[in-house]
């Protein structure tokens, strides 16, 4: 095992009952883990806030782990340690990581999850790069197969995941409509390269088949499902594609299937942890675009704000009253 200095014991904020996070998290001093083989010990730079977060605090998440755990989905850091057999890090190396259990000061982690970033890419902005901006890579791009000059409507667009779909969208050469809860949440969408912004309020079936002359969007990118996801299917183009990320809104939605068929258009599910799971090295690769795109200057995480390690739980209320854009991101070290 190659190792740099590791103390023995370090901070992680732990869930020690379920609940709102506030009441949920508790800041404990543990043993600093061990990497296994095949596995690695990572210094933990900045952990970027996930509605995962929010409900595995809750215990509402598909994945429940047995009390106490340490939550935190997604983190940016460096190589403190390596596992034996893992080949091709070095200590000091600096990585993003999209797994449970990131928040607090050391990790492990395993090797095959891990992607290395640029120093260009600083601990901050790394630390949201990876599932958001992934998602939104294999919702639009394997999935719907997005096209240059496609009209692209994407719902919660100043959120985190919403802000990537845009930014992707806009580098693929679409023309995105967003949808945002309001008018200050407007301003960040068109940042982020929307050409049009519609208020949840607004007639949103009514708008885009406005702005597209009656057309219709051809791609929709759909993270918040009830009645979204309703408008969506009335101001989806002739073959366009609804791609259903998640269901933020609290309501999973039901489809008359004779709709899709009357209108020739298709409904796309997207969970990414399956391409993590059973196509990594998909993954990689769109992680290497995604660096490209950045080194370019066509994305950039948005960050809403910044809390120390020991507000952590300020972060994930934060982001569970729906109020922030982009992302919310607990700096860990600096």
């Amino acid at each position: 095992m190659s190792t740099t200095e590791v103390p023995e014991t370090m901070r992680a904020w732990h869930v020690t009952t379920l609940g709102e996070p506030a009441e949920a998290l508790t800041l404990t001093t543990v043993p600093t883990p061990q990497p296994q083989a095949g596995e690695v010990l990572i210094r933990v730079g900045a952990v970027a806030a996930n509605f995962p977060d929010v409900l595995l605090a809750r215990g509402q998440y598909q994945v429940k782990p047995e009390l106490p755990f340490t939550p935190g989905v997604e983190c940016s850091g460096t190589v403190a340690a390596l596992g034996e057999g893992v080949a091709g890090l070095n200590g000091g190396d600096r990585l993003v990581v999209p797994t449970i259990g990131v928040l607090a000061e050391y990790a492990v982690v395993p090797a095959n999850a891990v992607q290395k970033i640029p120093a260009s890419l600083d601990d901050v902005h790394a630390s949201g790069l990876t599932i958001a901006y992934q998602t939104a890579w294999f919702a639009l791009h394997r999935r719907a197969r997005l096209q240059t000059g496609e009209w692209l409507l994407v719902h919660a667009a100043a959120g985190g995941v919403g802000a990537a779909a845009v930014q992707l969208g806009v580098a693929a050469g679409a023309r995105v409509i967003g949808v945002v809860g309001s008018e200050a949440k407007a301003q960040v969408a068109r940042d982020a390269g929307a050409e049009h912004v519609i208020l949840r309020s607004d007639d949103i079936v009514a708008e885009v088949k406005r702005i597209t002359e009656g057309q219709g969007a051809d791609v929709v990118f759909d993270p918040v499902g009830g009645a979204a996801f309703e408008a969506s299917t009335r101001s989806i183009a002739f073959e366009g594609r609804i791609v259903v990320i998640g269901f933020a809104s609290g309501t999973i939605p039901e489809l008359a299937m004779n709709r899709p068929l009357i209108k020739n258009y298709a409904i796309l599910g997207l969970y990414w942890g399956l391409y993590q799971e059973r196509a990594p090295h998909l993954v990689t690769e769109a992680h290497e675009e995604l660096i490209k795109l950045f080194e370019a200057g066509k994305i950039s995480p948005v960050v809403d704000h910044t809390v120390p390690f020991a507000e952590a739980p300020a972060a994930l209320t934060a982001l569970a009253t729906g109020n922030t854009v982009g992302r919310v991101v607990i700096e860990v070290t600096k």
